[in-house]
């Protein structure tokens, strides 16, 4: 490698796109290729450097097996910058074992991150630890150390572990800043802005007030009987009863939850569940229909009992009934928390990570459009969705995740 080459690599890995582009703007052969491929992805233009990794990786051809994976592994990068969700994620996993077979451990480790950081993207937090519990022990070079770091406090906050959270996130700050790298310096920065937001609202007894992550951890691990609206089910000393599927359900239970301990009159709950502006004998029959469903599900945990005016809720064990209501309740409140990041997506990439049809995120996208709430750029297949992000603005419980048990 000569000495152009060197010099580059190493000012792009200490942040210096143009430091880079300096030394190999004027050269085509493929390790130049490479770099300024690199180089216009870290000063934006995604789709030039795709460009040049790609012709890069046909020069190192099947006789440079390390060079080659390099390039994959900046592809895989510069698809999750772009949130290209559908990037084939068996390249990445391919090009990290030649990585480490090669014992070219740094960017195999790089590899790592990255793979880790679209599982998050996409919800699968066991498959992230797994890939994660492949780092070996040896020391990362800061910026690595920093984006490991990233990732587990990433994978913390989705499993609302406030604690491990933060100090994974003051890690990664010591290491960025040790980088010196004022990207990822920022990036570590707005990760962490995420535990000083509110995670969610407590509805209890007529009464509502903002709660932090970690209280929201205590919330789920006590004995109150909740009503969780962040997913759409109930929680009690452990039994969890899904109602995700049964909407009209879950908002009867959610109502009355609200009301607790006094009861929910017939017309509130025609009108949370059915809509119903002007309830008659048919909406009434309906509620007791949908009641008995209701008082099924929930049994062994609470009982529903009837009132003059209407119905009450009766937990067996808990003394204490909440909703944990989302920090945000608006419709496609969570595809506004992805686009919270301000990085474009794709609407295939929302499908992706938040597990719908295409068909129903385009309906979304443009509901919100609409409402001027994002803005579009792009035709067919290359338009991109984004919005400008909200300084503090809750995600935690908005993203695609599963929270925990009991």
């Amino acid at each position: 490698m000569d000495s152009l080459i060197t010099a580059a690599g190493r000012a792009l890995a200490a942040g210096d796109p143009f430091g880079a582009l300096n030394r190999v703007a004027l050269r085509e052969d493929a390790p130049a290729l490479a770099l300024r491929g690199i180089a216009m992805a870290q000063l934006g233009d995604l789709a030039r450097a795709k460009v040049l990794l790609k012709r890069a990786g046909q020069g190192f051809g099947t006789k440079e097996p390390v060079a080659r994976a390099r390039c994959i592994l900046a592809e895989a990068e510069i698809a999750l910058v772009s949130r290209d969700l559908g990037w084939p994620a068996k390249a990445l996993d391919a090009a990290r074992a030649t990585l480490e077979a090669h014992g070219d451990r740094l960017n195999a480790a790089h590899a790592r991150t990255i793979a880790v950081r679209r599982l998050l993207l996409i919800g699968r937090l066991g498959e992230a630890e797994r890939v994660l519990a492949g780092f070996d022990e040896n020391p990362l070079p800061p910026a690595l150390e920093a984006a490991r770091a990233l990732a587990i406090g990433g994978i913390a906050l989705r499993r609302l572990q406030a604690e491990p959270a933060r100090a994974a996130f003051a890690q990664a700050a010591e290491a960025a800043q040790r980088a010196r790298i004022p990207a990822l310096v920022a990036e570590v920065e707005a990760a962490a802005r995420v535990l000083e937001a509110p995670a969610a609202r407590l509805i209890a007894q007529g009464e509502e007030r903002p709660l932090m992550l970690g209280e929201v951890a205590a919330l789920l691990a006590s004995c109150s009987f909740v009503v969780d609206a962040c997913r759409n089910l109930v929680r009690e000393a452990g039994t969890t009863v899904p109602l995700a599927t049964r909407p009209v359900l879950f908002s009867l239970a959610r109502t009355l939850a609200e009301a607790w301990p006094a009861d929910a009159s017939r017309e509130v709950l025609l009108a949370r569940a059915f809509r119903a502006k002007e309830a008659d004998e048919s909406h009434r029959a309906r509620l007791r229909v949908e009641i008995g469903r209701l008082r099924a599900e929930l049994h062994g945990i609470a009982e529903i009992s009837a009132t003059k005016r209407g119905f009450a809720l009766k937990p067996h064990r808990a003394r204490e009934v909440a909703v944990l209501a989302q920090p945000l309740e608006e419709p496609h409140a969570d595809v506004l928390a992805l686009l919270a990041d301000g990085e474009a997506w794709s609407s295939s990439a929302l499908a992706l990570a938040l597990g719908v049809s295409q068909r129903n995120m385009q309906r979304a996208l443009e509901a919100l459009a609409e409402a001027g709430k994002i803005q579009s750029f792009g035709k067919a297949r290359a338009r991109r969705w984004l919005t400008p992000p909200v300084p503090g603005f809750p995600t935690a419980l908005l993203l695609p995740a599963p929270l925990p048990d009991g």
